[in-house]
């Protein structure tokens, strides 16, 4: 067993699984990619656990329907909020108290690391996976739904979205990186994005490692990652970089120097 598999296994043996609670017309996309790599090996060792409703099982009349057109006319259908209410209620029996629904939505709250950070210290979600139009409104006033959007473009279900919330919930539980302190420099944990990444070759395609990189002198390394990601950030995402400065002390430049090159 390798020491990362130790670290699972010691891990979800002393504490209780994140449960992830996922309803879906179509169960076979799970777990999908989260049956593989650290998410994977994680569920197997019970760091978290998975349970998929089908909505349709809770469909109504002899075809289990579970969409009729919107009120007010217009293209597509709706999700009825009585299959929904149905389904959503037969999820939670199994789920802890402070379980948060989330809805899957285009108009939902944008994912950030913030908020996976946030979902990852409850005891789990419910994530509702919306077809066709979307879910009838009611449903999701009713049953208290926060709607998390992963980005400003339209899937054809929630499904994925869904996956891509969990693997990034996953990751930061305790036990599932070999490395408990290696999500820490991750693009987006301190407010700016990541730094570049060198490895072996030393030269590769007539390009060297940067040469403060093979110092040996941690204090600078660490500074030069730290105006690297600055600059890729005041590159990239001046909405980052903005947010970013004003998050820093009263002593900072306050983004005066924001031009200033970084160490070589």
């Amino acid at each position: 067993m390798t020491e990362q598999n130790q670290s699972i296994s010691a891990q979800s043996a002393q504490t209780k699984p994140w449960q992830a609670a996922v309803l879906t017309l179509f169960p076979d996309m799970f777990p999908g990619v989260l049956g593989q790599s650290l998410a994977g090996k994680a569920l197997q060792s019970g760091i978290w656990s998975l349970d998929v409703t089908d909505i349709r099982e809770h469909g109504v009349g002899v075809h289990h329907k579970v969409d009729d057109p919107p009120f007010g006319g217009g293209p597509g259908m709706v999700m009825r909020p009585d299959v929904m209410a149905a389904a959503i209620d037969s999820a939670a029996q199994t789920m802890p108290a402070d379980t948060r629904r989330i809805y899957l939505s285009p108009r939902g709250k944008q994912l950030d690391q913030a908020l996976v950070r946030e979902l990852s210290t409850a005891s789990g979600v419910m994530l509702v996976c919306g077809r066709y139009e979307g879910l009838d409104q009611r449903i999701i006033d009713q049953s208290g739904l926060m709607e998390i959007s992963i980005g400003d473009y339209v899937l054809s279900g929630g499904e994925m979205a869904a996956q891509v919330l969990i693997d990034a919930v996953v990751r930061l539980l305790p036990g599932v990186m070999g490395n408990p302190d290696a999500h820490h420099q991750d693009s987006f944990e301190d407010g700016l994005l990541e730094h570049p990444l060198y490895t072996h070759p030393r030269e590769w395609s007539g390009v060297t490692v940067p040469d403060i990189l093979l110092s040996g002198d941690h204090g600078r390394i660490a500074t030069w990652r730290h105006e690297q990601a600055k600059q890729i950030t005041r590159d990239r995402r001046d909405d980052l970089w903005q947010k970013w400065l004003l998050s820093q002390p009263s002593s900072d430049d306050g983004g005066k120097n924001s031009n200033k090159k970084p160490l070589k």
